[in-house]
């Protein structure tokens, strides 16, 4: 468990994505090598220099892509992550014209309650 330990890379690490589509290819066409997935995503995780944690979510999202289980696919998560910002984008729009219609509502006010 030590070296394994050693040999993780440090939180936060991006993988290009040549080295996540390599190293699920590697899981799926070899875990029948192996005795369970999990052994295989071990095996493999530790021979490329990263997390079994890291694997593991790669190989799980890969077969929500294919739709072999449950969840968001890769794009509708992609989708869900614009939606949000422009949802952020549109409130501080809201917010912005709302404190502006206030301003120019009591300017307006102002002007007319002078004699």
């Amino acid at each position: 468990m030590e070296n394994e330990s050693k040999a993780r890379k440090p939180t936060g690490t991006r993988y290009s994505n040549e080295v996540r589509e390599r190293a699920i290819r590697m899981v799926l066409e070899h875990q029948y090598e192996y005795e369970t997935q999990g052994a295989a995503i071990r095996s493999i995780a530790s021979k490329m220099g990263m997390s079994r944690e890291t694997l593991h979510n790669w190989i799980n999202q890969a077969e929500r892509d294919r739709g072999q289980r449950p969840g968001a696919t890769t794009s509708e998560l992609a989708r869900l992550k614009e939606l949000e910002r422009e949802n952020r984008e549109f409130r501080t729009t809201n917010e912005i014209l709302r404190t502006a219609s206030a301003y120019f509502a009591r300017a307006e006010f102002d002007r007319r309650s002078k004699p």
